[in-house]
């Protein structure tokens, strides 16, 4: 166990309806702190509050019911484009999924594919690019239709005009 803390003497407070963004070198804590939401960990000293509420005091499911997390480590089951993106919200129709994967710039690239929705992706989506599974991801947050969507580094593997297109996608979302 190491004394050193990944982020220490962190103090945000982030209007609900507002769009934050978090500005720091590489291994500054800007992806810890959005690991700490969804209690992926747990803070050894402090609390977190959303909406006035202690997020250690929450169930899991409620608290992740409500966030969507969109980060560099994109997760991918070997299945189908359709399952993996309504992996978030299973009562998502099929004109919802395509929706969202609209507004996360793969509804060209999954019409390209050999099946399309019914493609499939192989493990962590083996069979895609690094953008396009960037992109499913996203769909995934879109659909799942969440009050908080925390986006580390998400366009960090899209073009300019891809990465433009979903900037106005979550722009119009929010």
């Amino acid at each position: 166990s190491s004394d050193q803390h990944a982020v220490k003497n962190i103090d945000l407070k982030i209007k609900g309806g507002s769009t934050a963004a978090l500005v720091g070198h590489s291994g500054a804590g800007k992806s810890t702190i959005f690991n700490l939401l969804p209690r992926f960990y747990d803070p050894q000293i402090g609390k977190i509050l959303i909406d006035d509420q202690n997020i250690g005091e929450v169930s899991l499911q409620s608290l992740r019911k409500n966030i969507s997390l969109v980060s560099q480590d994109i997760t991918l089951f070997d299945d189908t484009v359709i399952s993996n993106i309504a992996y978030a919200n299973l009562n998502a129709s099929q004109a919802e999924i395509m929706e969202a994967a609209k507004l996360a710039a793969a509804e060209d690239f999954i019409n390209n594919l050999p099946n399309k929705l019914d493609t499939i992706i192989g493990e962590n989506g083996v069979k895609l690019s690094g953008g396009q599974k960037q992109r499913l991801s996203i769909a995934r947050a879109f659909v799942k239709k969440s009050r908080i969507l925390l986006l580390d580094e998400v366009t960090s593997s899209l073009d300019k005009m891809t990465s433009k297109t979903i900037k106005k996608s979550i722009s119009e979302l929010s």
